[in-house]
């Protein structure tokens, strides 16, 4: 009975006594650990513990990684700068343009096309087509003297570069001029009166042109002689008119009759192809009747085509025979005050032009600069292109006279074989 009551006691006691706080046992038990560590080996306390940086290491610590980020920061400047650099020079390099006229002004029309002569700013009618059509539109051009050397991409004349891309073909220069710069001609015509300037200029220039070159390729010596040709100043040459004259004549003569009988006018008979010639002046002289234009009073895209045509015939000399000529003066008196009225509006400077052969009679001329020492390099260069031209001529000459040995022997065979 007395060890039943003790023992109740102390089981009371117990359940009673106040119990151990738990947290005091992690604390007690860290500080047993770290002394035991403290009195151990000191690099397995590092080891085991995380070093803790002091005020001084953390402000070190600080700086180092200020340095690394300035340091990035100044390496991402200087790519950007590189960048930058390399923009802007890629930006400021000059662009590559595959044109003759290299140093070209911005927005300057740079026509290529025929040498003047002292009765005609061109022979071509296709590039007085495009000068008079430049003039009456009020653009901005400049002839580039190249001597007749230079051909389009498409082997034309004329030719036009503008701001680095060329143009060629007259008809395609004067559309395209068109709608760049808003130059419509033909912008106050119905629709109807579009139409027939559409077809009377197609007959122009692929018919009575062809009219004019037939009789051009059948008699080259009348077309040095009738438009009083200075083949030494067209050419850019040295050489005697006589030697040039001659080479002219026969290479003249010989493409000429070639490209006429391919477009078909070249295989009629002189009477027929004069007869194709007035019955055209006939019908552009109808409709011109009265009026001082085809349209009315104010020219227009037609009126630009009859007279680069009909000036071909107007102004040759009458020191030449040419029935077309002389028919138009006397049937089509019309015709020649049309080409009076265009010459007037368009070429005020035209007696300058052909006195003095300038192709840029219409722009300002800038004071004479003395080049001393470029003299004798440019007359070196002139007389190497001299003779270049001259051995071009010769081997076209010997080309044309195989050309024709080929066919007189082809002929012989033929006529062999069916006899």
């Amino acid at each position: 009975m007395a060890a039943e009551v003790a023992t109740n006691q102390q089981q009371n006691v117990t359940e009673n006594a106040p119990a151990a706080p738990v947290e005091n046992k992690q604390p007690a038990a860290e500080n047993q650990v770290t002394e035991e560590k403290a009195g151990g080996d000191t690099a397995a306390v590092a080891a085991t513990q995380p070093a803790t940086k002091t005020d001084g290491e953390v402000n070190n610590t600080a700086a180092t990684d200020g340095e690394v980020k300035k340091d990035g920061n100044a390496e991402n400047h200087a790519a950007e700068n590189a960048n930058s650099t390399a923009v802007v020079t890629k930006t400021e390099a000059p662009p590559k343009y595959n044109v003759h006229k290299s140093n070209f002004e911005k927005d300057i029309i740079y026509l290529f096309q025929f040498s003047r002569t002292p009765l005609l700013p061109s022979l071509s009618p296709y590039c007085l087509k495009v000068e008079t059509w430049l003039r009456l539109a009020g653009l901005k051009y400049e002839n580039v003297d190249h001597k007749m050397r230079l051909r389009s991409k498409k082997g034309q004349l004329p030719f036009i570069e503008l701001n680095g891309e060329e143009i060629a073909d007259s008809s395609i220069i004067i559309k395209e001029l068109s709608s760049k710069y808003e130059k419509d001609l033909d912008a106050g015509l119905t629709n109807e009166q579009k139409n027939v300037s559409y077809a009377m200029t197609t007959m122009l220039e692929n018919h009575l042109i062809w009219v004019i070159f037939y009789w051009r390729a059948k008699y080259p010596d009348f077309v040095l002689k009738g438009y009083k040709v200075n083949l030494q100043h067209a050419l850019g040459l040295r050489l005697p008119n006589a030697i040039l004259n001659f080479f002219f004549k026969i290479a003249f003569g010989r493409k000429g009759t070639r490209k006429v009988k391919a477009q078909g006018m070249g295989v009629h008979s002189v009477e027929e192809i004069e007869e194709f010639g007035k019955h055209d002046l006939q019908v552009l002289s109808d409709m011109l009747d009265c009026k001082p234009f085809f349209f009315g009073d104010e020219p227009t895209n037609l009126d630009v085509v009859a007279f680069a045509v009909l000036s071909q015939l107007h102004y040759l000399s009458k020191d030449v025979t040419y029935p077309l000529r002389d028919f138009m003066t006397d049937k089509c008196p019309n015709l020649v005050g049309h080409c009076s009225r265009m010459k007037e509006k368009c070429f005020p400077d035209w007696d300058e032009i052909c006195t003095k052969l300038d192709l840029n009679a219409h722009l300002p001329k800038p004071d004479p600069e003395v080049k001393e020492g470029k003299e004798g390099a440019e007359q070196e260069k002139s007389a190497e292109q001299e003779n270049n031209d001259t051995d071009k001529i010769e081997k076209e000459l010997e080309k044309d006279k195989s050309d024709e040995k080929e066919k007189t022997e082809e002929n012989k065979e033929k006529e062999e074989a069916k006899a």
